[in-house]
């Protein structure tokens, strides 16, 4: 499956993976992978995951989701839920309402969870 065939008739996940994916760009080694639930970039393991909450929510809070995982919990009123599924590693929630919301602030998250995961 393809990021675009994942996101199917999502204008804004298509517009916030193309932004996430340029983002990332510069970094080396990122791969991708998309599933019937999600798209993950990653290192040795995934660091960011962009999902479509409606898929699993019957009252979703935003059309998209990115996920940032990185070795500590990071306090920020952006995060719709901070998760700790092991010992060393917190998801970070961040609903995207607007592809302008994938900022310079984004991009440090995405850098750190990137640097956490190699």
């Amino acid at each position: 499956m393809t990021p675009e065939e994942f996101l199917g008739e999502s204008d804004l996940g298509l517009a916030v993976f193309e932004t996430v994916s340029g983002l990332l760009s510069s970094f080396s080694d990122v791969t991708i992978k998309t599933t019937k639930s999600q798209i993950a970039f990653g290192r040795r393991r995934g660091f960011a995951y962009i999902w479509l909450p409606g898929m699993y929510l019957a009252h979703a809070g935003a059309e998209v989701v990115v996920t940032i995982a990185l070795d500590r919990a990071v306090v920020s009123p952006r995060f719709k839920e901070i998760a700790q599924p092991s010992a060393s590693i917190w998801q970070h929630h961040l609903e995207v309402r607007s592809v302008d919301e994938i900022d310079d602030e984004v991009r440090s998250w995405l850098r750190a969870a990137y640097d956490c995961a190699g």
